[in-house]
């Protein structure tokens, strides 16, 4: 059973140096959209990856983007989180542009 563990953390970027202020259910930089492989479960802060989570992928639900879709790069896991209200739109969109291009390429 997956239990979520609400952790209020502020954090550096390691991919932009953003400096994010958490709320508790931050998990990503707000600017970049990318994260760190830390959890094993929501909050738990038991991943002893501790990789670089891309994000590869943007889910959309009825047009909207809904989910970030991230895969460790260091373990190659994949993963997913809900998009926040403060997330880049800039960002969220290249991210699917990108996906657009690659699935042109095909």
């Amino acid at each position: 059973m997956k239990k979520f563990i609400k952790n209020k953390e502020n954090f550096v970027c390691v991919n932009c140096g953003y400096k994010v202020l958490g709320n508790g259910y931050t998990n990503h930089c707000p600017i970049c959209l990318y994260s760190l492989h830390v959890d094993v479960n929501p909050g738990d802060r038991q991943s002893e990856c501790r990789g670089l989570m891309q994000p590869i992928d943007i889910l959309t639900k009825g047009g909207q983007p809904v989910d970030i879709v991230y895969q460790c790069q260091r373990c190659k896991i994949t993963k997913q989180n809900l998009i926040s209200d403060n997330d880049s739109m800039d960002a969220i969109i290249s991210i699917m542009s990108h996906k657009v291009k690659r699935e042109m390429l095909r």
